[in-house]
């Protein structure tokens, strides 16, 4: 998939794992021609649309500079699998961005990141709908439908990873034997 190169920073597709607690998440659509970019609240409530990046030579460092700027704690990239679960030439763009960014952040001196993988699939069919909902022209909307799609990809990770963390909160408490 990606050259070889061991990312400086963990992958998983499970939320909860290493969890870096509290701050920011940057979501990540990884396309051919752009790359849609969302952040989230310092307490991972909600997912908002950031920026669209043209693909290219570039589009890890200008990434990379947005999770400086927002003091991200944690980085969530779309994995973009058929319907069958199945990997892509698209899966491998995924993943060497992340490679890229990977670097990009190193360049810039920034502390290792941990970056997550998150299932995709169906995003742009979402951010599509909703664009059509809103009124909004598809073609005018071609500068906001990749935003729209990091968005639900990293609301999707906030939802599973509030509901790991009320498990594992749940499952930790001790039982009350004096009823």
């Amino acid at each position: 998939m990606s050259r070889g190169r061991k990312h400086t920073f963990p992958t998983a597709d499970t939320p909860g794992i290493d969890d870096p607690g509290r701050g920011r998440r940057v979501g990540i659509d990884v396309g051919s021609v752009r790359i849609g970019v969302a952040y989230s609240d310092r307490d991972c409530l909600m997912a908002n649309p950031l920026e669209t990046v043209q693909a290219g030579s570039q589009a890890a460092d200008r990434v990379a500079e947005l999770i400086c700027t927002y003091e991200a704690v944690e980085v969530i990239i779309g994995l973009p699998r058929t319907l069958k679960g199945r990997g892509s030439d698209s899966v491998t763009k995924a993943v060497e961005f992340a490679d890229a960014l990977s670097t990009a952040l190193e360049q810039r001196g920034a502390r290792p990141i941990p970056c997550r993988f998150a299932d995709e699939r169906l995003t742009t069919v979402i951010a599509q709908q909703a664009l059509r909902t809103s009124g909004r022209n598809q073609k005018k909307g071609r500068a906001v439908i990749d935003q729209i799609a990091a968005t639900a990809i990293l609301q999707h990770w906030l939802d599973s990873r509030s509901r790991y963390l009320a498990q594992q909160s749940t499952s930790e408490r001790p039982i009350d034997t004096h009823e």
